[in-house]
């Protein structure tokens, strides 16, 4: 049977990577209405009806969704073209044709017991198609990624390709597809084609008015325009608008000046320093490959140079960053898992797992309320924003102290270490204790040893 395809001009750019000898995987759409669950069906049924005997797939987060959704969609594409020669296995979830190639419907739902998928870890595939790919674990994509490419391919010469669809989604989709996209950084076996509502003239009419009813922002910006950089995240701590604000609020500034450092761990080879004026942050450095002595060195020529006391200084203690509070003695240690402040107001102890925590979520506070301002570089202003997006409530409905997702799953998700982020949350740490209050508590004595520590500080520095 001959099959008469009119795709939009961006299908039509979708099956020309498909096509190619150098793509493995193509991201389509991006967006809502583009056209892409039609497009997804489309291929699969041409090259099952081309290439007989061959082995495809479709997955989703769901089976019981695939099944209500992209399977009514399937059924729609083989109506406009007259294609009966088919059959629902609703036992064993799989679409077999009648010259020998088969469809496996899979569930792609997070099983607890497989992590790694293993159960779809021996199937053998010619290519297929993973469908509202945003909803699926990044695992489940590894694996099937490496079960393409496995069945009569070399017969017929067909290349191993992998098609994913989605909407816009913060999670690996954002950080191994599009952000390398965005920056022309996205290695040649990946393509990413995004496709509008406007650009599927089919049903750009109808869709544009419904999208355009949609009354969260948030969501308009991720189905309608195709906004990436939005989060949807109900348990993120801060919103995109207020992080985006940073850079853009009017605040005004007192007198005193704070310097926050976040040094380099072990196996690490960024130090990241803020400087404060008051809840301004005015500069942000990077460093790379420093040792102690080096940070320690430059702390003290910039608390000379910027005229802020030593006791307005803070430095990560935790790990590499304690050696440095050592040696630049009369500077403060941030221990993450330190017992936090008691309430401000109610003089109780506070209802944080942390004080690292109580500082996220002061900062959160602040952020939201417009209280902070950002001057920085651009580059440093979109890490930043991805840093500030990936602080999260831990186990929301869980009763307790408040948590936040652990370091390791911001990395995960990020790519890096939130290092820049974790100056700003640090710097909280003075909303609490002001050095000058820290000293009226101290007796006589101490304050004469706390300020001969800090001038023999800057003699050596002078010295050296």
């Amino acid at each position: 049977m001959e099959i008469n395809l009119k795709p939009t001009p961006k299908q039509f750019e979708g099956y020309e990577v498909l096509r190619d000898d150098e793509t493995y995987y193509l991201v389509f759409g991006g967006a809502a209405g583009g056209g892409k669950s039609w497009f997804g069906c489309e291929w699969l049924m041409t090259m099952a009806i081309a290439y007989p005997n061959t082995r495809w797939f479709i997955g989703r987060n769901e089976l019981t969704t695939l099944m209500g959704s992209t399977f009514i969609t399937w059924t729609k594409v083989c109506k406009h073209h007259n294609f009966k020669d088919w059959k629902l296995n609703g036992q064993y979830h799989f679409i077999e044709l009648n010259n020998g190639s088969r469809i496996d419907l899979l569930d792609l739902k997070n099983n607890p017991s497989d992590p790694f998928y293993e159960r779809y870890g021996s199937r053998e595939y010619t290519g297929g198609w993973i469908e509202e790919s945003g909803e699926v674990e990044f695992n489940a994509f590894d694996t099937l990624k490496s079960r393409i490419g496995r069945h009569l391919n070399k017969e017929y010469n067909i290349k191993p390709k992998l098609l994913l669809t989605c909407n816009p989604k913060k999670n690996w989709l954002y950080q191994k597809i599009y952000k390398p996209f965005k920056a022309n950084q996205l290695p040649i076996e990946y393509k990413f084609i995004q496709s509008l509502y406007g650009d599927n003239p089919h049903t750009a009419e109808d869709y544009g008015k419904m999208l355009s009813q949609i009354t969260d922002r948030i969501q308009k910006e991720r189905l309608m325009y195709g906004n990436w950089e939005y989060s949807d995240d109900d348990n993120a701590l801060m919103t995109y608008d207020n992080i985006q604000d940073l850079f853009t609020n009017t605040i005004t500034e007192n007198e005193n000046k704070w310097l926050v450092a976040d040094v380099a761990r072990y196996g690490s080879d960024r130090t990241v320093i803020s400087y404060w004026k008051g809840l301004h942050c005015y500069k942000i450095e990077t460093f790379e490959k420093l040792g102690v002595d080096e940070v320690s060195e430059k702390l003290k020529i910039i608390l000379r140079d910027e005229h802020i006391p030593y006791s307005h200084c803070i430095v990560d203690e935790d790990g590499v960053g304690g050696g440095v509070v050592d040696t630049v003695r009369g500077v403060k240690g941030f221990m993450a898992n330190r017992t936090p402040f008691d309430d401000r107001i109610t003089g109780k102890p506070s209802n944080f797992k942390n004080l690292k925590t109580q500082c996220v979520y002061t900062l959160a506070d602040k952020v939201n309320a417009h209280e902070i301002k950002i001057t920085c570089l651009d580059e440093i202003k979109q890490s930043l924003s991805e840093e500030l997006s990936s602080f999260k409530r831990k186990d929301p409905d869980k009763e307790g102290k408040l948590e936040i997702e652990p370091k390791d799953k911001m990395k995960e998700m990020l790519g890096r270490s939130p290092d820049i982020a974790d100056t700003l949350l640090m710097r909280m740490y003075f909303e609490f204790i002001s050095p000058t209050k820290a000293f009226e508590k101290l007796d006589p004595i101490q304050i004469m040893l706390s300020k001969r520590i800090e001038r023999n500080n800057n003699n050596q520095l002078n010295y050296n």
